[in-house]
């Protein structure tokens, strides 16, 4: 199994990143797909999912119309857009798969947003 994010960086207050996830090994269409980050010294929070057919999304209160969580089933793909970036999103953000019992986990992208 394998679940790879990319696409983060540093980036300014207000501006947009998107990050991406790839996952293989496993049955991507079949997983709800999270994204999930964690700030220095605090701990890993849900940021947002999406279900395994991608109808249903949810996002935390402190990212809701701001940031977007998509899936491509046939790439194996999900996505996170940010736009309107805060210095409190910055934290390591880390792709999760699941359903019933089987989680995996990404080994994390670092988003940095500051002037």
């Amino acid at each position: 199994v394998h679940v790879v994010e990319s696409g983060g960086g540093l980036v300014q207050p207000g501006g947009s990143l998107r990050l991406s996830c790839v996952a293989s090994g496993f049955t991507f269409r079949r997983y709800d797909m999270s994204w999930y980050r964690q700030a220095p010294g605090k701990e890993r929070e849900l940021v947002a999912t999406i279900t395994s057919a991608g109808g249903s999304t949810n996002y935390a209160d402190s990212v809701k119309g701001r940031f977007t969580i998509s899936r491509d089933n046939a790439e194996n793909t999900v996505f996170l857009q940010m736009n309107s970036l805060k210095p409190e999103d910055t934290a390591v953000y880390y792709c999760h798969a699941r359903r019933f019992y089987a989680d995996y986990w990404g080994q994390g992208t670092q988003v940095a947003v500051s002037s």
